[in-house]
This record gives structure tokens, C-alpha cells and sequence, in this order.
């Protein structure tokens, strides 16, 4: 999970703007996973000290995360773009679990995106509004998502934790 990697403290290792063909790169990949354009004049690459992850401040906004050299939506981004794919979606039970950065479990899924295969990022969503509470890591095909045990999504992203609460 990433708030066990990121400090309270979170540092700036290094920012500078993205290449035009690396924002090239970025978009068309955010928009293949997700069918969602971000859709910014500017990108600026945050390299954060003591973690694995990077952010992409598009116009400023911390939207775009990469997770192991692949740039994902983070959930200020998932909810300000309203991901088409790679969505899975939670009943009112779990949402407080998905909220502290737990795992996603089975019996709390109502919904995944078929096309999800296991090893996507994806985008774990409430029921009721549809709002975008965490970004996971699936460990099984959108199909197999359903059923009445077992976990199928990691998280690496969530509300409230360092990087949801990250200011630059």
C-alpha cells in the first residue's frame, strides 16, 4: 500500500515538465485502459523521495500516477476524468474498508469491467455516486471478480492517504 511508503513527510526529489512525445505517451495510454482524455496544457513529473511512485501534475492537479513505470489515473484523477473501463465497483459495505487502503474482497464487489485482466491497475468505485475511492493492482480477470470469497484487488492508492493528501 502506498501510505505505508509514503512518510507524513513526503518530499519532492525532483519536477520538471514532460516531453511532448512523453505526454503523447501518457495520454495514450490513460485513454486505452480507462477511455477517459486527461486532457491538459501542461504536465509536470513530480519524482517523490523514498517511494516507488511519481506523479504527473496535469494543469497542477496531482491526477496521474505512475505505478511501476505505468501512468494510472489517482483517484482525484479517476474522479475528475469518470473512468469508462478498468472500474470496479463496491457496495455501501465496503466502501469504508477501501477507504483506509484494504484489499478488495469478493463478496463486496458488484460490479467489474470484463476486459480487466489480472495484473491491470484499476479504478475501485462506490455504488451509490459512482465516486472513485481508491486505485488497485486486480489478481484476477474482471470475470472472475465475482463470487463469495477471497481477495481480488490490492490497493496502492486510496482516499485520505499521503498521496491523496499530497500538496505541492
Amino acid at each position: 500500500m502506498l501510505e505505508g511508503l509514503l512518510g507524513p513527510n513526503m518530499e519532492v526529489k525532483s519536477r520538471h515538465h514532460l516531453r511532448s512525445d512523453d505526454v503523447s505517451e501518457l495520454e495514450s495510454t490513460i485513454g486505452a485502459q480507462l477511455g477517459v482524455d486527461v486532457g491538459g496544457d501542461s504536465y509536470e513529473l513530480v519524482e517523490l523521495e523514498g517511494t516507488e511512485f511519481d506523479l504527473v501534475l496535469v494543469d497542477g492537479d496531482p491526477l496521474v500516477l505512475y505505478v511501476d513505470d505505468e501512468p494510472f489515473l489517482t483517484v482525484r484523477g479517476a474522479n475528475a476524468c469518470d473512468p469508462e473501463s478498468n472500474v470496479v465497483t463496491v457496495d455501501a459495505g465496503a466502501v469504508s474498508f477501501v477507504s483506509d487502503g484494504a484489499d478488495v474482497m469478493r463478496p463486496g464487489i458488484v460490479e467489474a469491467d470484463e476486459s480487466i485482466a489480472a495484473g491491470d491497475l484499476v479504478a475501485i468505485a462506490e455504488e451509490s455516486h459512482g465516486k472513485v475511492l481508491g486505485i488497485g493492482r486486480a489478481r484476477v480477470d474482471g470475470e472472475e471478480m465475482d463470487g463469495d470469497e477471497g481477495k481480488v484487488v490490492d490497493s496502492v492508492h486510496h482516499v485520505g492517504d499521503d498521496l491523496y493528501d499530497f500538496v505541492v
